[in-house]
């Protein structure tokens, strides 16, 4: 048997050097888009984020957002020019905005057209009409090579709705599909931001053109609830509350799968907020997603100041007060976290929420993330670290962690000169070691830098245990004379 060992061994080093396996160090070759929303500025107190406070290192997409469209000229315009622009002694946020580069040469910056305020009218006049469209082009054109920005991410919120028409599906593409073409000219990126609900994914989006003319899609998987339902729920559930629920991230991204887009196109969102809620009945007993009910408006942040938001930046900072009456629970079924007194309830992503998203994603072989917005992330680093971040992933390691195979596999991978740095033997024994922070603020976006690596690491030891289960399943199989062919042709025969 011990002869039997030492050649499965030799035969699995062999197979490895043939093949090349192996990635490299921790770095990984996912999207990270962050979103800049530029108004955060004017929040006030430790709320306020101006471009200096972007860490550009857990980014590879940066999107300051938004400027707009003038709906006389239908060209592109700015909203807030005393904050864009240098005239007039503006504070000049797009030239510190794309000076990011000259430190950090692997950004790819763009900036964001539309969103809420923006509304739906104007673009789908813009888009029906061939000459509002060259004219619209034209002017993208001249503002990205003025400004000096990589690319333009669409947010039309949205096609066939608040004040647009049926034929905005058709003229979406169309707007899409020339964009394209000249901004393929000039290597420009062209993104747009997509709803997730099953009816818009239907009704709104022509998914398989807009699937091939963009160079990414930023599916929106967050609000799939929020006060206005009446009842708690969760902000970006990752799976639904029971088997038919479409109002997931699950759902979502199978069926947009489904209509075959392409994984590696496609952009996961995480929102690094949550969505508030206040009791009908105060002090409920029980607390059950879809049923505890509530009010329809929720309450605002100290900074956001908006009814039924709170960026993560303003939770965190609710719940490391020791004085609070906020109660912690985890909802095991869509996989998120909320806190609740007597009176108010919060669901929200936090780092275990993310880790175990990315995992998700990692899994289903998206291309990458996008959080909206990295500025109610805790940028400053004024919250206490969240203790259990990788909690389901030390459970998952824990199943497996005695399991002989697992020491082999990875014993298999060392001799293939394949490094792991989370999975490592020490002591004879198999451990986990967890990431280890870099710095103290931007908990949610570190994590999911961090999750990525992770991920690919647990994936990566169990297909070799999978690989070495098959091999030995082979050589069992064919009985004691197995003859394995080697790169250097040298055929084993025997135990």
């Amino acid at each position: 048997m011990a002869a039997f060992i030492s050649l499965l061994f030799l035969i699995v080093t062999l197979l490895h050097n043939c093949h090349g396996r192996g990635l490299a160090g921790a770095a990984h070759d996912k999207v990270i888009v962050c979103y800049v929303s530029r108004w955060s500025v004017y929040r006030p107190g430790a709320g306020s984020f101006d471009i200096y406070d972007i860490e550009p290192s857990l980014c590879t997409h940066i999107i300051y957002c938004f400027v707009g469209m003038d709906e006389n000229t239908f060209k592109i315009t700015n909203i807030d020019p005393y904050q864009d622009l240098e005239e007039n002694n503006g504070k000049g946020g797009f030239k510190r905005f794309v000076a990011l580069k000259a430190k950090h040469p692997h950004l790819k910056l763009s900036v964001g057209i539309g969103g809420w305020n923006e509304g739906s009218a104007k673009y789908s006049k813009m888009a029906a009409d061939p000459k509002l469209r060259h004219i619209f082009i034209r002017s993208v054109m001249n503002f990205l090579e003025k400004y000096k920005f990589d690319g333009l991410d669409l947010n039309w919120d949205y096609p066939t709705q608040r004040g647009g028409k049926p034929e905005d599906r058709k003229n979406f593409v169309t707007l899409i599909r020339e964009l394209s073409e000249e901004f393929e000219t000039n290597g420009y990126l062209l993104t747009s931001a997509l709803r997730t609900g099953k009816d818009d994914m239907n009704t709104v989006y022509d998914l398989v053109h807009l699937n091939y003319y963009l160079d990414f899609l930023h599916i929106m998987t967050y609000d799939y609830h929020g006060a206005w339902d009446g009842v708690v729920g969760a902000v970006a559930p990752l799976y639904g509350q029971h088997q038919n629920d479409i109002y997931s991230i699950d759902y979502t991204i199978s069926y947009l799968l489904s209509k075959g887009l392409t994984p590696s196109k496609m952009v996961f969102g995480l929102p690094m907020y949550g969505r508030t809620y206040t009791f009908n009945v105060p002090n409920p007993k029980k607390i059950v997603f879809g049923e505890t009910t509530t009010v329809t408006t929720g309450f605002a942040g100290p900074f956001s100041k908006e009814a039924g938001f709170m960026g993560y930046n303003e939770i965190c900072l609710e719940f490391s007060n020791k004085s609070s009456q906020w109660v912690h629970s985890w909802d095991e079924k869509t996989s998120t976290p909320y806190i609740a007194d007597e009176t108010r309830f919060i669901s929200y992503d936090n780092p275990r929420s993310i880790a175990n998203k990315v995992k998700y994603a990692m899994d289903r072989g998206i291309g990458g993330f996008s959080a909206w917005s990295i500025v109610t992330d805790d940028f400053r680093g004024s919250c206490d670290e969240e203790p259990d971040t990788y909690k389901d992933y030390i459970e998952r390691f824990n199943a497996i962690a005695d399991l002989p195979l697992l020491k082999d596999a990875l014993i298999s991978l060392e001799e293939a000169n394949v490094e792991t740095e989370f999975y490592v033997i020490a002591d004879k024994k198999v451990r986990l070691r967890l990431p280890k922070p870099r710095f103290a603020n931007y908990p949610l976006l570190r994590t999911v830098n961090e999750a990525i690596n992770l991920a690919t690491e647990e994936k990566r030891v169990l297909d070799e245990m999978e690989r070495i289960k098959e091999i030995r399943r082979n050589v069992i199989e064919k009985g004691n004379s197995p003859c394995v062919r080697t790169c250097t042709e040298v055929c084993y025969y025997g135990m």
